[in-house]
């Protein structure tokens, strides 16, 4: 490269081709490296190991002086002169730069960073201050929590340009607003009481965030509020959606507990209530009965002892069963186990119900029935072992039914050891309809 004749001049374009040659592409990796870690200035030295011919002759060619040994240590002042005496004309990082991709100054990222965390931490603790909160030890608790938890800075990037920042703040000042809502002042004791009013979780949500939505599970916002609501009414933190949905009513809030339903069919309660008569009724007309989680925080489930209650997956299994005037009692876990099946089924468990549970013969089915089996000792499998599986693919032929291909990791049943082995052998998914027949005759 010779000697620029025009300072100011945009770069020579035989001089940035130079430049992009193969035999500089280790050079130009190491050196980018170092000069973002050392906040863009040209200092230190850069090492390169085993060049090979191409490389020894391009550097050579760059630093007007002869490389033959396999290894050089090239200072970056030096390359930054050198490319400023060039055809080049100009620094080191303004070369790389024009070379791209845009270079980054980690350093000053780093120190833009602890400066925004900085401002939120100050920001946070302002705004807690300023609220009926300030004065808590739980609240200064949860709030040092937080911080060391990291889990709201987490959304911050690396680049404070970004907005994720000013999310981690609107986050924290919405949960402060949230618990000052629920807690606003303190008992004779000193003790956090929460607001006489009862809140709906959406209009709470409203009323701190704008969104109805804002305080949804799974949420950071609604974690940290949760968090918040332990602290304050000294419990453990909540590890189920049950204990979640409890730990808000002890803050005055009532969760959605009208919108998820399980699938019954004849339960007969053994109670005098109204509810408990209308399940029996609707039992003996042979109808299926949808109950929300706010009809099963009421009504008594006690059924005769050792009631053996028939679990299945599909809720074709229901509709058929209402259609044949069978008599068991069927719940239907439709596809999965939500929160409102497993608070049913907790609840016939405590009262000596046994289960017998039947699902789709893939590996998520497999799954499903070993999360209800595991979870309830006293449930046993429903023509849900090996010998089902096999005559029921071997009916399926017979009668020339297309066969569902197995796909996906397949899953280990729990309760019988030989299962798994043949479904992966045979390759065919059942659904729960291929038994239809034989789990009607069973409910009969």
């Amino acid at each position: 490269m010779t000697r620029r004749d025009a300072p100011g001049a945009p770069p020579d374009a035989d001089a940035l081709a130079f430049l992009t040659r193969p035999g500089l592409t280790r050079l130009w990796t190491a050196v980018r490296a170092r000069l973002e870690r050392n906040g863009l200035q040209p200092t230190g030295t850069v090492r390169l190991q085993n060049l090979d011919a191409q490389e020894c002759e391009a550097l050579s060619l760059l630093l007007a002086k002869p490389l033959t040994a396999p290894n050089a240590t090239i200072r970056l002042a030096d390359l930054d002169t050198r490319l400023r005496a060039s055809a080049v004309g100009r620094g080191l990082a303004a070369t790389l730069a024009e070379l791209g991709p845009p270079l980054t100054d980690r350093r000053a990222a780093r120190e833009a960073t602890a400066a925004e965390r900085t401002r939120l931490w100050s920001t946070a603790e302002e705004t807690l201050t300023a609220t009926p909160l300030g004065d808590q030890p739980w609240s200064r608790q949860w709030l040092e929590e937080i911080r060391r938890s990291g889990t709201l800075t987490r959304q911050s990037s690396r680049r404070p340009s970004d907005h994720s920042s000013q999310t981690a703040l609107t986050t924290v000042t919405q949960a402060i607003q949230t618990l000052a809502t629920l807690f606003p002042g303190t008992g004779p004791d000193s003790t956090p009481t929460p607001t006489p009013a009862t809140w709906g979780r959406g209009e709470l949500a409203t009323r701190t965030t704008g969104s109805a939505h804002g305080l949804d599970d799974g949420t950071l916002l609604a974690r940290l509020v949760l968090r918040g609501i332990a602290l304050a009414q000294d419990v453990e933190f909540p590890t189920d959606a049950p204990s979640r949905r409890a730990l808000w009513r002890r803050a005055s809030v009532t969760p959605d507990e009208v919108s998820s339903t399980v699938l019954t069919y004849g339960l007969r309660p053994t109670g005098g209530t109204w509810q408990e008569t209308a399940l029996r009724e609707r039992a003996d007309h042979h109808l299926e009965t949808h109950l929300t989680l706010r009809e099963l925080r009421t009504v008594r489930l006690e059924l005769t002892p050792r009631t053996r209650i028939h679990v299945c997956e599909n809720p074709r299994i229901v509709e058929a069963a209402a259609d044949a005037g069978c008599t068991a009692p069927l719940i239907c876990t439709s596809g999965s186990a939500t929160t409102v099946v497993l608070t049913l089924l907790d609840a016939l468990a405590a009262t000596g119900c046994a289960f017998a549970y039947h699902g789709d013969f893939d590996w998520a089915g497999i799954a499903l029935a070993n999360r209800v089996m595991q979870r309830y000792e006293a449930t046993t499998p429903w023509r849900m072992n090996a010998a089902d599986y096999e005559y029921l693919i071997t009916r399926s032929q017979v009668h020339g039914t297309p066969q569902l291909s197995l796909t996906g990791a397949p899953v280990v049943a729990m309760w019988d050891r030989e299962l798994t082995p043949l479904m992966q052998a045979l390759g065919i998914a059942l659904h729960e309809e291929g038994a239809l027949d034989l789990l009607l005759e069973d409910l009969g």
